[in-house]
């Protein structure tokens, strides 16, 4: 959703300015935490009831979740649940992953292979991706066996889709035309 993005973006880039490199990647585990539990639609709820204070839906995120925030990730979410964006959290914490993640010059790559790849194929595969897309990967292997053959790639919003699948789609689009 690109409301969610835009709600997101800002507080994504404050935490992200607020802290030094090496801290920030102790904070990634905190924040995914807090979006797991923000995302919940029980939490929704109980943050939309307006007999329930800040600080108690704060109180229940923070004991859900069963980690110990850094005191700028407290403070995150203290802002985030008063000013009403809980629903933007997953967001914020996806944001902050990629600007951490991109200053870094690494990115999470999805590699979906319509066979398993073995632990001998894996690591020359990455290379040539990352040869691909100019950066280092940190890659996690889903099978997919609806693509028939080939792999598709995801790589934040760049797609490589070398899939027998896509390529029957093309097919199918150029007869149709």
């Amino acid at each position: 959703m690109a409301e969610l993005a835009t709600i997101a973006r800002p507080y994504a880039e404050a935490l992200d300015r607020s802290v030094n490199g090496a801290d920030a990647l102790a904070l990634i585990p905190q924040l995914q935490a807090l979006a797991a539990v923000a995302s919940h639609p029980d939490m929704q709820q109980l943050a939309d009831n307006p007999k329930v204070t800040p600080r108690q839906v704060i109180e229940v995120i923070t004991g859900v979740a069963k980690t110990s925030l850094d005191a700028k990730v407290s403070n995150l979410l203290s802002t985030v649940v008063e000013n009403g964006r809980l629903a933007a959290l997953p967001e914020i914490a996806a944001q902050f992953n990629a600007l951490v993640k991109s200053r870094s010059g690494t990115s999470d790559a999805t590699i979906e292979s319509a066979f398993p790849i073995d632990g001998a194929q894996l690591p020359q595969v990455v290379a040539a991706l990352e040869r691909r897309f100019g950066r280092k990967l940190n890659a996690t292997v889903v099978v997919d066996p609806e693509l028939i053959g080939g792999i598709r790639v995801v790589v934040g919003d760049e797609v490589l889709d070398t899939s027998v699948r896509a390529r029957l789609e093309k097919m199918r689009l150029a007869l149709a035309a």
